[in-house]
C-alpha cells in the first residue's frame, strides 16, 4: 500500500480518515488531505495499538488498518473464552459471530481454534472515493461476515481486473442490477455495495427493511449485482491515468477536453464508452458520433470499433445469457430520471413497473434523450428479451456526483432494489 504522511493527498488518505473517524479518532475533515489533525489521529491510533507513533501510515500501520477495513479479525480461542466475551472485546454481537461461523458450536469452543470475528463497524464506507481496490476488499469482508453470499467473477476488464458479481438469495425469480458502466459515475458502486451489506445484515438478523421481509425475499428470489462494470475507467476517473497503464500516452491524447480526467472520463481504458458498445442499434449510435464531436477513442460517447468489442460489455452479455432475468436495472448518474423505452418496444408491464419505480424514488419516468438512445445495456436487454429494463440516473447536478449526495441517493433507491423481484 501507498505510504501516507503529512502532505499526502488522494483516495487512500480519505479512506484512512474515514476509518479513523469510525473507530473513535478525530482526523478532521474527510477531504483526502493528510494534514496536522489527521497526523495526530494516526499517532493516537499507533500509540493505542503498540506501534511506533510517528504519524506515518507505513506497512505496519496499514496491517492494523487492513483488519478494520476488511471488517473482521481472525481470532484464536483462548482458555475461558465465550462468545459473549469475544463479542464485547470487538464491540460486536454474538449473532454476528455466529453468522460468520455457521458451523461453529458455541458450547464447544476448542482452545487454539480460529474463528472469524466481525468488528462492530460497517464494511462499506459511503463517504470516500470508491475505488476498485476498496470494492474488492469490501467484497472479501462481506463474504467473510456473511458466508451465505455467492461471490464470483463474470470476466475481466481490459487491464485484467475482475468483474465481480454478488448474488443475494436462492430463489427462482432472478433480477440483475449493475453500476459504474461509466468511470465518473462511480458513486453507483457504493450504492449497490451498501445495499448488499444492508440486505445481508437484515437476512442474518431476521429483520426487515422498509417493512419488507428480507428472509422471505431471499427464499423467493435471486438478486444478482455487478457493482462495477468498468473498473479501469473508475480508476482513471478517481486517480487519473497512471504511467504504469499501457494506454497512458493514449489516454493523455484522447482526453482533449482541456478538463481533468476526474471531471470527464466515462470510457474504459481503451477510450470506449461501454454503454454505447452493445449490439442494439449500434450502427445508429455510430452514426451519431460525428454530430457529437466524436472521431475516435474519447472520454465519452465513442462506441468502439464494433459492437461488443470490449471485454467488459462481452462479459455482461454472456452473464445475462446464462440467466433468466425478469428485469434489469443499470445504474448511472445524474438527473433523477428513469429511462425505460427502447425503439418503442414496450415489454409487458414495463410501463407499470416503471411508474412504481418512479413513485418510489421520486424520479421522473422518461424517454431516452437523443445522445443516449442506442447501444446501451438496457437497450440490448429490452431488444433481446422483450422484458423490462431500466436505466436509472441517480443524483443531481453535474458528474461526478459528489459523495455528499450518497445518503439521499441511497434513500431514494433502496426500495426499488427491494421491489424489483416482487413487482
Amino acid at each position: 500500500m501507498e505510504v501516507l504522511r503529512l502532505g499526502s493527498r488522494g483516495a487512500n488518505v480519505k479512506l484512512v480518515q474515514s476509518l479513523l473517524a469510525k473507530i473513535g479518532y478525530n482526523p478532521g475533515a474527510i477531504d483526502g488531505v493528510f494534514g496536522l489533525q489527521t497526523r495526530q489521529a494516526v499517532i493516537e491510533f499507533q500509540r493505542d495499538n503498540g506501534l511506533v507513533p510517528d504519524g506515518v501510515v507505513g506497512p505496519a500501520t496499514w496491517r492494523f488498518f487492513e483488519r478494520f477495513l476488511l471488517g473482521y479479525d481472525t481470532y484464536t480461542i483462548r482458555p475461558l473464552d465465550t462468545f459473549y466475551k469475544i463479542a464485547a472485546k470487538y464491540y460486536t454481537t454474538v449473532n454476528a459471530i455466529l453468522t460468520a461461523n455457521p458451523d461453529l458450536v458455541p458450547t464447544n469452543l476448542q482452545i487454539g481454534q480460529q474463528i472469524i470475528v466481525p468488528y462492530g463497524i460497517d464494511v462499506v464506507f459511503t463517504d470516500i472515493d470508491y475505488t476498485y481496490d476498496i470494492m474488492e476488499r469490501d467484497i472479501r469482508g462481506l463474504k467473510a461476515r456473511y458466508p451465505f453470499l455467492e461471490v464470483g467473477s463474470v470476466g475481466r476488464s481490459v487491464l485484467g481486473r475482475e468483474l465481480y458479481y454478488i448474488r443475494l438469495g436462492t430463489g427462482p425469480t432472478e433480477v440483475f442490477y449493475n453500476g459504474s458502466h461509466h468511470g465518473i459515475e462511480w458513486i453507483t458502486t457504493p450504492l449497490l455495495m451498501k445495499f448488499i451489506e444492508n440486505y445481508s445484515r437484515a437476512y442474518a438478523t431476521g429483520s426487515r427493511i422498509r417493512g419488507y421481509d428480507v428472509r422471505d425475499l431471499f427464499r423467493r428470489s435471486s438478486i444478482y449485482i455487478i457493482p462495477m462494470v468498468n473498473p479501469d475507467g473508475v480508476d482513471i476517473a478517481i486517480n487519473g491515468p497512471q504511467p504504469s497503464n499501457p494506454y497512458y500516452q493514449d489516454l493523455l491524447r484522447w482526453n482533449d477536453t482541456g478538463l481533468p480526467f476526474q471531471q470527464v472520463w466515462k470510457a474504459n481504458t481503451r477510450g470506449v464508452d461501454l454503454n454505447r458498445n452493445y449490439p442494439a442499434s449500434w450502427e445508429e449510435a455510430k452514426a451519431q458520433e460525428p454530430s457529437l464531436g466524436v472521431t475516435g477513442p474519447a472520454p465519452t460517447r465513442y462506441g468502439g470499433p464494433a459492437p461488443l468489442s470490449e471485454p467488459e460489455s462481452q462479459a455482461l452479455v454472456n452473464f445475462t445469457r446464462q440467466h433468466n432475468f425478469k428485469l434489469v436495472i443499470a445504474y448511472h448518474t445524474q438527473g433523477r430520471v428513469i429511462y425505460w423505452l427502447y425503439q418503442n418496444i414496450r415489454p409487458p408491464r414495463a410501463l407499470e413497473i416503471g411508474q412504481i419505480f418512479a413513485a418510489s424514488t421520486g424520479y421522473t419516468l422518461s424517454n431516452v434523450p437523443y445522445e443516449a438512445a442506442y447501444a446501451g445495456y438496457k437497450d440490448w436487454f429490452v431488444e433481446q428479451y422483450r422484458r423490462p429494463g431500466y436505466t436509472i440516473e441517480a443524483g443531481i447536478g453535474r458528474n461526478p456526483v459528489p459523495i455528499s449526495q450518497f445518503d439521499t441517493i441511497y434513500r431514494e433507491n433502496e426500495e426499488v432494489m427491494l421491489l424489483s423481484p416482487i413487482v
